[in-house]
């Protein structure tokens, strides 16, 4: 897509328009459902170039994408637009998330405790990205509750964060990194 001007002047009163052409506050709860959607997107291009080439590097860099079609899907009010090809997801992209937890999980020697946030900054990055996809999971599930929300975007996203969780244990194991436990400060 060619890009021939960057500002329009059209959301300078606070409303911008959604797929379909609606217009909407830019504090809507769609806005924050995909405009949250968009912020961990930048999160994970952050972690994607923290990450030598290979699989984990490739699989977030396919999550981004997929991401776009979710905020497609969330930025189309299905009252009152058909949605677009692209704000599908791709056949089988919640299973194949699982199926990428599934197997990081089998690689990793199982601890037991909550783990602090950390380790590499690759790893670390991460959990920033779950935290991050949380509170979208959370944004999208506020919009469900008063609008049409496709129930594939709220599984790929709720799949993402557990993604994210086993990514950044995996990182972390990769590096000989020790995972750090929390300990109950109130003992």
């Amino acid at each position: 897509m060619k890009i021939t001007k960057v500002y329009t002047r059209r959301g300078d009163q606070g409303q911008t328009s959604l797929v379909g052409g609606q217009r909407v506050s830019k504090a809507s709860v769609r806005l924050e459902a995909y405009g949250t959607v968009d912020e961990l997107n930048s999160h994970l291009g952050l972690l994607a170039a923290m990450l030598p080439d290979g699989h984990e590097k490739t699989f977030v860099e396919r999550i981004q994408n997929i991401l776009f079609n979710v905020c497609t899907n969330l930025a189309t009010d299905q009252d009152e637009s058909e949605l677009l090809p692209s704000a599908y997801l791709p056949d089988g992209a919640v299973k194949e998330v699982e199926q990428e937890v599934d197997g990081i999980t089998h690689e990793l020697p199982e601890r037991l405790g909550f783990i602090l946030p950390g380790g590499t900054q690759a790893a670390a990055q991460a959990h920033v990205c779950r935290t991050v996809c949380r509170r979208a999971e959370r944004r999208i599930v506020a919009l469900a509750e008063t609008a049409t929300v496709t129930p594939e975007v709220q599984q790929y996203v709720n799949r993402l964060s557990d993604y994210l969780f086993i990514l950044a244990k995996k990182l972390n194991f990769i590096a000989g990194k020790s995972e750090k436990i929390w300990e109950n400060a109130c003992k």
